[in-house]
């Protein structure tokens, strides 16, 4: 298939497209580097340098005529979005519906969509969070997540045009940005790597679901090619279902890398979840999906990719 990637420079997005080129996917990226790396681009891929949301993204969807679009391109800070929420709404709403019109008028087949779990479902009743479970967006970036859900629904029963929802839950791994606030294994890598110690907001007790990249991937490329009822929204969790606590990821770091640095806690931040952890069953029952990088295996993987990148920056 011919595969259009946005936020194909990005952590996630990266991962994709090198992905779906292996699987023999021809592979198109739009991306305009506002927070994907270039380093990131795989160059068997033609790549567009068009923010979403211009009319440039019309013309090049019109050219490459894709058979699925992969649209992982977004504003992901929680904090930016509500400190700028009319920027946030102009980039994961307004964005997204340039990309979905000239998806409907080029005869795109299908959306993949990277959605939110956490930041959607908000704080947890009980248990894991299933795709019933109700969701309660607080801050704009969940609430323009959940948007566009709506909007895809829309287009399926209005224009025809399918999609698949994978509401993410905590992804990291090789490549994540350490300079934003949604990863914060990168965040605590990057402390380790520079001696800096690192801060646990709140008393590091509030827990979350981590999700390795590649398992993520792999759910990406099922989502490519499953069937799809055409009466129906498809929307699943991408989770491990495990529930870990900032304090416990703090030590699981620590013990891999052999710091000797000890975080300092501060005050909570507005508006962060106490608890929050996804059940992925359905995933399992429809995809045949689970997750198969363990929390341990994970983090080693991304610590020595930290680790490495910081040599390869040494020694440049």
């Amino acid at each position: 298939m011919r595969v259009l990637v946005t936020g194909g420079a990005g952590f996630i997005g990266s991962h994709i497209v090198d992905a779906c080129l292996e699987a023999g996917h021809q592979v198109v990226i739009v991306d305009d580097l506002s927070s994907g790396a270039r380093a990131n681009l795989n160059v068997r891929a033609r790549w567009y340098r068009v923010d979403l949301r211009t009319n440039d993204i019309d013309a090049v969807v019109q050219a490459e005529r894709p058979d699925v679009i992969s649209h992982q391109a977004a504003q992901v800070s929680v904090r930016r979005s509500v400190e700028d929420p009319v920027l946030d709404a102009s980039i994961n709403v307004v964005g997204t519906l340039k990309l979905l019109e000239a998806a409907r008028r080029h005869g795109v087949a299908r959306v993949v969509f990277a959605s939110t779990g956490g930041a959607i479902y908000g704080e947890i009743d009980a248990g894991a969070a299933d795709e019933r479970h109700p969701c309660r967006p607080l801050s704009p970036y969940a609430i323009a997540k959940l948007s566009v859900e709506h909007y895809l629904d829309g287009y399926r029963a209005t224009h025809g045009l399918r999609s698949v929802v994978l509401r993410y839950a905590n992804v990291y791994g090789p490549r994540q940005d350490p300079h934003g606030e949604a990863g914060v294994v990168a965040i605590f890598m990057q402390k380790i790597l520079a001696g800096v110690t690192p801060t646990i907001f709140g008393d590091g007790g509030q827990t979350r679901d981590f999700v390795f990249v590649d398992d993520v991937v792999r759910a990406n490329l099922i989502a490519l090619t499953m069937h799809l009822d055409p009466a129906t929204p498809t929307v699943f969790n991408v989770a491990s279902g495990r529930e870990v606590s900032v304090n416990d990821l703090w030590q699981s770091l620590a013990t891999i890398t052999g710091t000797r640095l000890s975080p300092v806690n501060a005050a909570p931040r507005p508006g962060d979840l106490r608890r929050s952890v996804l059940d992925p069953s359905r995933a399992k029952r429809e995809l045949a999906w689970a997750p198969d990088v363990d929390l341990a295996q994970g983090l080693r993987r991304t610590a020595e990719w930290f680790t490495a990148a910081a040599r390869e920056r040494i020694a440049a």
